[in-house]
């Protein structure tokens, strides 16, 4: 069961606080940020809350002064006394926003992926229709294993992150139907070129790694497939993707 270490909700027209509520069902969109250290950092924040803006545009969501309101509700409630490791919700729906904070998991290097035939709703957005990745995630411990998002036979996301896969020393991922996240959106720039292809479940077995990327999992090694028998045959991008990675938290600027 997860452990939060704050729940909090405020009415937007008014900022008032009111009783927590997830927002989980809901017509609207959140976002997850990591926050780390004291004094504390928040790896692409400004990346995070603009993509957020930009998505409550699309829903119709983005009512006059809503970036302000949720940067000036955050500074409320990030303390500077502690130190931190744990994911930063910002979830919002046309009454309410929500923050939450919870410990971030470190995955570990034996990493299981589980199919499941899902498709999320509006993939394309990090929308709160999340009630049944929820329910199979309670189920799990999320250092050892995620879920992995099917379609027609195709597999395009996890649960909590984008993939990428790896053969023959080239980096691919999914063409469309996913949510592209602020983490990927890094990795396009930083590595030399991300390939776009659909990836069949039954082509899995041609890929030598598949790497999770994401605010939660950061970068995380799949070791194995268990539904496919599918197991991993190298570490070598994941050790490239992660000291890229590691290069930007160590530049990344305090939160003020």
């Amino acid at each position: 069961m997860v452990t939060y270490l704050l729940k909090k909700s405020y009415q937007r027209k008014d900022l008032k606080e009111i009783n927590f509520k997830d927002l989980w069902g809901n017509h609207g969109l959140f976002t997850t940020m990591w926050i780390f250290g004291r004094p504390h950092k928040i790896l692409f924040f400004k990346k995070h809350i603009k993509n957020l803006i930009k998505s409550l545009k699309v829903y119709k969501l983005n009512k006059k002064s809503i970036e302000k309101n949720i940067i000036n509700l955050l500074k409320i409630n990030i303390q500077k006394n502690i130190k931190y490791n744990h994911l930063l919700r910002v979830a919002v729906d046309n009454k309410i926003i929500s923050i939450s904070l919870r410990k971030r998991p470190t995955p570990k290097l034996k990493f299981n992926l589980k199919l499941i035939n899902y498709k999320r709703h509006k993939p394309e957005f990090k929308n709160l229709k999340y009630q049944v990745i929820l329910k199979y995630l309670s189920k799990m411990d999320t250092t050892k294993s995620d879920i992995g998002l099917c379609s027609n036979k195709k597999l395009f996301e996890s649960g909590t992150s984008n993939i990428l896969f790896i053969k023959n020393n080239k980096i691919f991922s999914p063409i469309n139907k996913i949510y592209k996240g602020i983490t990927l959106n890094f990795f396009e720039k930083k590595v030399k070129k991300i390939l776009k292809r659909d990836i069949s479940i039954k082509s899995l077995y041609e890929y030598d790694e598949i790497i999770l990327i994401g605010s939660g999992k950061g970068v995380t090694s799949i070791e194995t497939i268990n539904d496919i028998k599918w197991k991993r045959k190298s570490l070598k991008f994941y050790n490239i993707l992660l000291n890229i990675y590691k290069s930007e938290i160590n530049k990344c600027s305090i939160y003020k």
